[in-house]
């Protein structure tokens, strides 16, 4: 019985490689995490499936919105009647072979049929064997503290991001079908006497709005317990559980603030059983902060740094002025650490079977330090910001080590598809990945990328908005101060990427433009404090004070005694206040210049849905994609936007409500708890939805070396470019290393074994590197010669074919080559190859489609030649030139009788212009009864006659070692070892 073992290499860039030993050559500023071994980031991928498409609408009107978790709407569980329905997701997924057919199909799917609510997630996915915990990983909790060593605790509600802190609230019910714990820092602690006056905390929708935004008080021992009486109150200040009337003593604490172990674990036994949920607190403090458990807390902003000062700008469209880079290496330093100590907090309450779900651009590099260390976890990551083009992505010096963080994702979520887009193209054009619509292959996983606007709670704000008596006495009195005017209303961070003054400065236009409007129309501008480290930095309040001057510049050419134009209040808002102003204005103002989701957007609508009252969006605003009915504004066209401002004040009744139930049908039907199923949704059926047979298992190193010791004649045929070598842009730079010398020497040498490397290559490279091992057979260029081993004389197989039609071929590449920059090509003695591997990816591509049809249309009708796609290049040949022809030749040479033909075949190659060889027909013309083993190297999920598969090159001469006895079975590498968990995973 003849053994055949082929492997098809997919080529692709090998990770990053992590190396403990510190740089002695380097300044580390005295800061040992700035050593390589802290700063270079590893990466092993992820386990993914597909790309899916993510929202769907949901039919549920606002009346009918509850927290609870409801797995209805274009759920993947199947009906609740047990009927099979063909048009269920899961049902209908199953088989699905490759991402874009696992997208066609979901597409399908009926989203307004019925399906059962409250059906357990781990019976609807038993192959994942979920636990049914969900561990989200958030920058911060959703408190502020405050601490003093004799009083204890201040916990108050944290102002922000209240879409996501809906979402947690969301999962912690009491009725959902998860178990949910958050990770998350602490934020900067401080002293109590140090924690803002905040008579009225800020709004958060959802399970929060009556209780998280309460103060939480206590006192040393005395828990996070809430105060009965100030249960639901938005105005209760920080009071003793004890009931005692002692004040918290501010104690001077200079920049450092000392907290007890005691304490630490106190108040972490009472956030693990908070109202809001079980939150798990990450302590960030130096290597050096920390004695015997108590620990220091010193410049606790340092955490932040990083983030907000150079992912959070270019994220936005912004870039610093070019400095020594001595302040980033030390915040890159912080930002790696504490992505670390979140994975040491996560890793310690960890099951096997929870999915990690972790948020926003603080959190880039977490996925991955979680895949090395548990390379079986689901993980999902959702970016709440803009992800910028690859153009600015390229301008950050950590580009490569914060793309591959990401990519230790199972699936990656985006506000937009557009932001969704620049991801797969920076890591397509920045780490040169293969990348679509569906999704990033990186490092022989799939991560799906995929498009989840979030929403907010519509039925908490409109309960808020509507059912308080004290925001009617505000719209009144608010009316009266305002009388006979029209109200544009903006609300706004103060951060430059919010377009304060742009919006300023195209009212002002307004007026200038429609003098009509003048004393009739008033703008109030709410603008609260920035959260943003990199906006506070703004020392010379460049931002506020050109605020005021456009304000008061404003008011003195258009104002007067009777008549002010713009009202501006640089404050945070009462609750009351802010939902009093969304419901009495009668335009909605949002310039962004760059943003991600404007919750403002959505609360506008919500409390609008009596006055009907236009909403002008920026396009520039992640919202703008969700709210198509919404008066799209263009924030530096500050003519349009004042006569978009008109053009809402014009607007006859009948339009707007027709405007407004559009908006309003979408903000009360996408909420944040259907956001959260979305997601999830998609994440568990990316993980489970392809049909497992399809995947292709690692190799079976322990099964190969038994057959290879078995075996008496062995025949190897190896592909050179991405099996041998890794793909490169330049096609000379790809020698073979020593190593693969001395393992293919090793090989060759053992008389029982024919070695030959099968390659694309002309004569001319190969025997310039590989023609010193005499041992060694060579084939070039796809066949079309042979060198025997041990010999120095090439044959030409195709000496007799009519090679004119090269002349044609030439000029088409040279038409081609002329119009695609980066492109090239190359001469050889048989084909005609024209690469565009260092023109730009996607031209590139587009190019190489053109030519392959200009090609088909006029020379393969007059020549028998053939045009084959390869690894970024195109390459034209005669037809009877390829490797499974050559392949066919060698095995024949063996001859067909009994005991002639080799026991064992070996094929190695890295794409379909090699599936000839591995082809099972070339073989049955000599053999009958051949048991054909195949293995592929490249991701599990690819496509292949393989039967098996390996990672990538250097996995490859890590199993030639281990035929040759130079290596353990077991001995194959960090990444291999992943991908080899992975396919268990999948399989």
């Amino acid at each position: 019985m003849v053994q055949i073992f082929s492997v098809e290499c997919l080529s692709m860039p090998p990770p990053p490689q992590f190396s403990g030993k510190p740089n002695s050559g380097s300044s580390n500023d005295g800061n040992s995490t700035l050593l390589p071994s802290e700063t270079t980031v590893p990466v092993t991928p992820g386990v993914g499936s597909a790309g899916i498409s993510a929202y769907v609408q949901s039919p549920d009107s606002i009346d009918r919105l509850d927290k609870q978790p409801h797995w209805n709407s274009n759920s993947y569980f199947e009906p609740h009647d047990g009927s099979k329905a063909l048009d269920s997701p899961s049902r209908l997924t199953s088989g699905a072979k490759n991402p874009a057919e696992l997208l066609r199909r979901l597409s399908l799917v009926d989203s307004t049929r019925s399906i059962a609510p409250h059906i357990d997630p781990r019976t609807a996915h038993p192959s994942l064997n979920l636990s049914g915990s969900i561990i989200s990983a958030s920058f911060c909790i959703p408190y502020s503290l405050g601490y003093e060593s004799d009083t204890g605790w201040d916990v108050r509600s944290r102002r922000g991001t209240s879409a996501l802190f809906d979402s947690f609230s969301y999962l912690s019910n009491s009725k959902s079908q998860w178990n949910h714990t958050l990770v998350g820092w602490t934020g900067e602690i401080k002293a109590t006497s140090e924690l803002p006056v905040d008579p009225d905390p800020p709004n958060r929708s959802g399970s929060s709005m009556s209780s998280a935004g309460s103060s939480i008080s206590s006192v040393k021992m005395s828990g996070l317990q809430r105060s009965a009486s100030k249960v639901g109150s938005k105005t209760s200040g920080s009071v003793p559980v004890d009931g005692s009337n002692r004040k918290p003593v501010a104690q001077p604490h200079g920049d450092t603030l000392r907290i007890t172990k005691a304490d630490r674990e106190q108040l972490e036994r009472q956030l693990l059983h908070s109202r809001d949920g079980k939150i798990v607190p990450v302590w960030l403090v130096g290597e050096n902060d920390d004695e015997n458990g108590d620990v220091k807390l010193k410049d606790q902003p340092r955490w932040r740094r990083y983030a907000e000062h150079e992912l959070y700008t270019l994220f936005h469209y912004k870039q610093h002025e070019p400095t020594n880079g001595r302040a980033e290496r030390k915040s890159w330093a912080d930002y790696y650490l504490m992505n670390q100590k979140f994975a040491d907090r996560i890793v310690e309450i960890y099951q096997p079977g929870d999915i990690v779900w972790i948020h926003d651009y603080h959190l880039l590099l977490l996925p991955s330090l979680l895949r090395q260390r548990l390379p079986h976890v689901f993980i999902g990551y959702f970016l709440h910001v803009p992800f910028p083009s690859s153009e600015f992505m390229r301008c950050l010096s950590r580009r490569k080590e914060i793309l591959t963080g990401v990519l230790g994702a199972n699936m990656v979520g985006f506000q937009s598809f557009s932001y969704s887009r620049h991801f797969s193209s920076c890591c397509t054009r920045i780490l040169g990945f293969d990348s679509s619509s569906a999704g990033v292959d990186a490092y022989g996983a799939h991560v799906a990328v995929d498009v989840f606007p979030i929403g907010i709670d519509a039925l908490a704000v409109s309960r808020t908005a509507f059912g308080d008596p004290s925001i009617e006495a505000k719209i009144t009195r608010i009316k009266e101060q305002y009388a006979g005017q029209k109200i544009v209303v903006g609300r706004d961070r103060l951060d430059t990427v919010r377009g304060v003054a742009q919006k300023l400065m195209a009212f002002e236009k307004f007026l200038e433009k429609y003098p009509e409007w003048r004393e009739k129309v008033v703008l109030i501008q709410v603008t609260s404090p920035t959260s943003v480290e990199d906006e506070k930095e703004d020392t010379g309040h460049k931002i506020a004070n050109k605020i005021s001057d456009l304000v008061a510049r404003i008011n003195g050419m258009y104002g007067g005694l009777e008549y002010t134009p713009v009202f501006h209040f640089p404050q945070f808002l009462s609750r009351d206040e802010y939902f009093a102003l969304l419901r009495v204005a009668d335009v909605g103002l949002i310039t962004s210049v760059r943003d991600g989701m404007n919750t403002t957007s959505l609360e506008y609508v919500v409390c609008q849905k009596d006055n009907h009252g236009p909403l002008i969006l920026s396009e520039f605003s992640g919202t703008a994609g969700s709210l198509t009915a919404a008066i799209h504004i263009n924030p530096w066209d500050l003519g349009g936007v004042a006569e978009s401002i008109n053009r809402a004040l014009t607007m006859s009744p009948e339009s707007k409500a027709e405007q407004h139930a559009k908006l309003y049908k979408h903000v009360t039907t996408q909420t944040v708890q259907v956001w959260s199923d979305n997601y999830l949704k998609r994440l568990l059926t990316n993980l489970s939805s392809f049909d497992q047979s399809i995947a292709t298992p690692a190799l079976d190193k322990s099964k190969l070396l038994n057959q290879y010791r078995r075996s008496k004649k062995r025949l190897f045929m190896f592909d050179y470019d991405g099996t041998l070598t890794p793909i490169v842009k330049d096609p000379q730079a790809a020698i073979p290393s020593d190593r693969i010398i001395r393992t293919l020497k090793t090989l060759a040498a053992d008389p029982r074994n024919s070695v030959w490397i099968i390659s694309g290559r002309d004569q001319a490279f190969l025997d310039e590197w590989m023609g010193h091992i005499s041992e060694l057979g060579l084939s070039a260029e796809h066949g079309s010669f042979i060198r025997l081993p041990r010999t120095d004389d090439w044959q030409n197989l195709t000496e007799k074919f009519d090679m004119s039609w090269q002349k044609e071929v030439m000029e088409i590449f040279q038409h081609y080559t002329e119009r695609t920059q980066g492109s090239f090509i190359e001469r050889k003695k048989i084909a005609l190859t024209w690469h565009f591997r260092r023109a730009d990816p996607d031209f590139g591509a587009f190019q190489a489609r053109e030519c392959k049809k200009h090609l088909e249309r006029t020379v393969t009708k007059k020549w028998d030649v053939e045009v084959m796609n390869g690894k970024a290049n195109l390459e034209v040949r005669p037809t009877f030139v390829n490797k499974g022809e050559i392949a066919k030749r060698l095995v024949s040479e063996y001859g067909k009788g009994v005991g002639e033909p080799p026991e064992f075949i070996l094929c190695l190659g890295d794409d379909f212009t090699d599936e000839g060889k591995l082809s099972t027909g070339i073989f049955d013309t000599f053999f009958t009864n051949i048991r054909l083993q195949i293995l592929t190297v490249g991701a599990s999920s690819k496509q292949t006659l393989a039967s098996w598969h390996l990672l990538e090159p250097s996995d490859v001469i890590s199993t030639i070692a281990v035929l040759n006895g130079k290596a353990n079975v077991g001995d194959s590498g960090s990444v291999e070892n992943a991908a080899t968990s992975n396919t268990k995973i999948r399989s």
